[in-house]
């Protein structure tokens, strides 16, 4: 077995019953192994030149290279923002049983 690309998404929602629609329509297709949901986080950001400040939820998903883009589409296709917060991470190392075990629990 080669290397193998895992990446983690990163991405901020309104809420966390928003975040686990996210991630559990994630999961169950097999775009991403797994997501954690940190449910509070404070935003603070500049919007449509106003200051913005807000309780938003992250998601860290992790996902094989292959699925990349098509995770970034569904994210956005579940998402309540107009323009949604949607990092990718590419990898620089990691356990490689945990690589491996991504790289499996996705399509």
């Amino acid at each position: 077995m080669g290397i193998i690309m895992v990446s983690v998404i990163y991405s901020t929602t309104d809420s966390v019953e928003t975040a686990k629609t996210i991630a559990r329509f994630l999961v169950k297709e097999k775009l991403v192994a797994c997501v954690h949901i940190l449910p509070k986080i404070e935003s603070i950001y500049r919007w449509q030149g106003n200051i913005e400040e807000t309780h938003e939820c992250v998601l860290l998903a992790k996902t094989s290279e292959r699925n990349i883009q098509k995770t970034i589409e569904t994210i956005r296709s579940l998402h309540s923002y107009e323009v949604p917060e949607i990092i990718v991470f590419p990898p620089v190392g990691g356990l490689k049983e945990y690589l491996i075990y991504v790289d499996e629990e996705t399509v």
